[in-house]
């Protein structure tokens, strides 16, 4: 049974290490809905053939994201939910070693929440169980644009649901959906079809994007049938030049290096670093908002700080300047924060 999780920094960005199977299934699902063309020109543009992916087990995460963003910009926003519908376990390569070891279904959505260099996550998250639900809130920490996150959330929730369904052998469903978007004008044909692969309530106009599942499911124990090849262990990544910024931003903490001390740090000029930086995707003010943002939220949870010392240890003299920072990364202020996620 998966334990409340609490928070979970887990935004993977840039030049990330992301599993290659998810960018496999993206383009084979582009190619079958959109045609050859639109992923060949996918292919061109984030420099990976569909021959060298079939022998990658990691890719970057900026490419998975182009190809994502490629396929909700050529399409409607619910494809999202279907590309996630499409997914089976066995094309799940690096990741099944790791579900082969577990008992039940808790089991392996704990693991998906805790290893998002495994699974893949554009997202941070934070995990409540109230009374028989557990749910999982969505953090926009990374900024994305609301129709991008949407798009994103549908497909997580979609692909978790089908593979579930796969691992247990049964139609579990989703309790409730809610979207911290407004409901389109003609609602009858927004997300029908996550509704109706999910079986879950979905609703719209909440302060978060969040999804609820019956703690009974996560009890299920886990009946598909692995074979030998699944068993074998291979975590080998490549090495990321974000997360080694990420990591001497927080190591630094609350005296964040300039982007000239950090480029001195990493032995590159700072034009070389904010060109890397950018083209993964990035930039170092993106990196240091996402430290803080992540920094501040686990001392916001941990509920035994004033706002005022919290904002003391991120450096910020002046708390109604952190007070801002933090609506501006969350859309909401610290003290609503906190509420919002004691349930609403």
């Amino acid at each position: 049974m998966l334990k409340q999780g609490g928070y979970n920094a887990n935004l993977m960005v840039g030049d990330q290490c992301y599993p290659a199977f998810e960018l496999r299934n993206l383009l084979l699902f582009i190619q079958q809905e959109l045609g050859n063309e639109l992923a060949q020109t996918i292919c061109e543009q984030i420099g990976v053939g569909m021959t060298e992916l079939a022998a990658t087990q990691f890719v970057y995460v900026w490419q998975v994201d182009f190809a994502l963003e490629a396929l909700r910009q050529n399409s409607s926003q619910e494809m999202g939910a279907k590309l996630g519908a499409s997914y089976q376990v066995d094309s799940l390569d690096v990741l099944l070693p790791y579900l082969n070891q577990f008992d039940s279904l808790g089991d392996c959505l704990q693991f998906v929440i805790k290893n998002p260099e495994l699974v893949g996550s554009f997202t941070d998250s934070l995990v409540r169980v109230e009374d028989d639900i557990l749910w999982v809130r969505w953090l926009n920490t990374g900024k994305s644009s609301t129709d991008k996150y949407s798009f994103q959330f549908q497909h997580s929730i979609s692909s978790l649901v089908g593979l579930a369904r796969q691992l247990v052998d049964e139609h579990l469903v989703i309790d409730e959906i809610r979207f911290a978007e407004p409901a389109a004008e003609n609602t009858d044909n927004q997300n029908t079809f996550l509704a109706e692969f999910t079986g879950a309530k979905v609703m719209y106009g909440k302060p978060y994007f969040e999804w609820g599942i019956k703690r009974q499911w996560l009890s299920l124990p886990i009946t598909y049938q692995f074979t030998a090849v699944d068993t074998q262990l291979n975590t080998a990544r490549t090495p990321s030049l974000i997360e080694t910024v990420l990591l001497k931003i927080r190591q630094h903490s609350p005296n964040v290096p300039t982007l000239q001390a950090m480029a001195a740090q990493l032995h590159m000029s700072d034009r070389s670093l904010r060109r890397k930086l950018a083209a993964a995707g990035s930039s170092y003010q993106k990196l240091v908002d996402q430290v803080r943002c992540q920094m501040a939220i686990k001392m916001i949870l941990a509920d035994n700080m004033h706002v005022e010392d919290i904002a003391d240890i991120l450096g910020y003299s002046d708390v109604s300047h952190f007070r801002q920072s933090f609506k501006h990364w969350l859309g909401h202020p610290p003290g609503h924060f906190l509420r919002l996620n004691q349930g609403e």
